[in-house]
C-alpha cells in the first residue's frame, strides 16, 4: 500500500489522502507536516532544517529524504502509506527509490488530472477568516454577506496564495518542477490518472475502490 498523490496545488489531493488514511488505517505523509514536527521536536534533522530556514535558504533533498527515511521506520507505517506532495522533483524520486529498493518499492502514483482554469477557480475561490482559519469558498460554502466568521466572527480575507497572479505562478513551478514526475512513473508503469475535476464524493468513491485492489 505504499502510494503517492501527485497532481498541481488545488487538485485535492491532501482532502483525498486524508480521508483514505483513516479508511484504510495507514498514515498520511506530507513532508511539511514531519519537517514542522523535526523542528517543533529540535530532532537532530529538526535543527538542521530550522538553522537553515531561518537564513532563509531551502531545505535541502537529502535532508527531506533522510526525515522521509525516519518517518518511513516508524509503526504505523508497517503497512504503507500515503506520500502527499513527495517527491517533487525527478531528483527527489530517484532518491526515493534508491532509499526504497527493491523491498518495499512504490505501488503506485495516482495522478489527479484537473486543468489549470479548473485549480485556478477553485483556489481563487477560497476565503480564510483572520482569527479561527477557517476555510470558506465561494461557490461551495460562502461566507456571511458581511463577510464576517460565521464561527468567531473574525475577519473574512482571501490570502495573498489564493490570489490568481499568484496562483498561476505556482502553476508555472510545478509544471517545470514537478508535473516531469508523470512521465518518470509511467515509464516505472507505476502512473494511474483519475479525474480529479469530478466532485468530492465521485473521486473519493473511485479512489477506494482503487485502495481494495492495491491491497490484494
Amino acid at each position: 500500500m505504499q502510494t503517492i498523490f501527485l497532481g498541481a496545488p488545488g487538485c485535492g489531493k491532501g482532502t483525498q489522502a486524508s480521508v483514505l488514511a483513516e479508511k484504510f488505517s495507514i498514515p498520511q505523509i506530507s513532508t511539511g507536516d514531519i519537517l514542522r514536527k523535526a523542528v517543533k521536536d529540535g530532532t537532530e534533522l529538526g535543527k538542521k532544517a530550522k538553522a537553515i530556514m531561518d537564513a532563509g535558504g531551502l531545505v535541502s533533498d537529502e535532508i527531506i529524504i533522510d526525515l522521509i527515511k525516519e518517518r518511513f521506520n516508524q509503526p504505523d507505517c508497517s503497512k504503507g502509506y500515503i506520500l502527499d506532495g513527495f517527491p517533487r522533483t525527478i531528483t527527489q524520486a530517484e532518491n526515493l527509490d534508491k532509499l526504497l529498493g527493491s523491498k518495499s518499492p512504490i505501488k503506485a502514483v495516482i495522478y489527479f488530472d484537473v486543468q489549470e482554469d479548473e485549480i485556478v477557480k477553485r483556489l481563487t475561490s477560497r476565503r480564510t477568516c483572520s482569527s479561527c482559519g477557517y476555510n470558506y469558498n465561494m461557490f461551495t460554502d460562502p461566507p456571511p454577506a458581511g463577510m464576517e466568521c460565521k464561527f468567531c466572527g473574525g475577519k473574512v480575507i482571501q490570502r495573498d496564495d489564493d490570489k490568481e497572479a499568484t496562483v498561476r505562478n505556482r502553476l508555472v513551478v510545478y509544471k517545470e518542477k514537478t508535473e516531469p514526475l508523470k512521465n518518470y512513473y509511467e515509464k516505472q508503469d507505476k502512473l494511474i490518472v483519475i479525474d480529479g475535476a469530478r466532485s468530492v464524493e465521485q473521486v473519493r468513491t473511485e479512489l477506494i475502490e482503487l485502495y481494495k485492489k492495491l491491497a490484494h
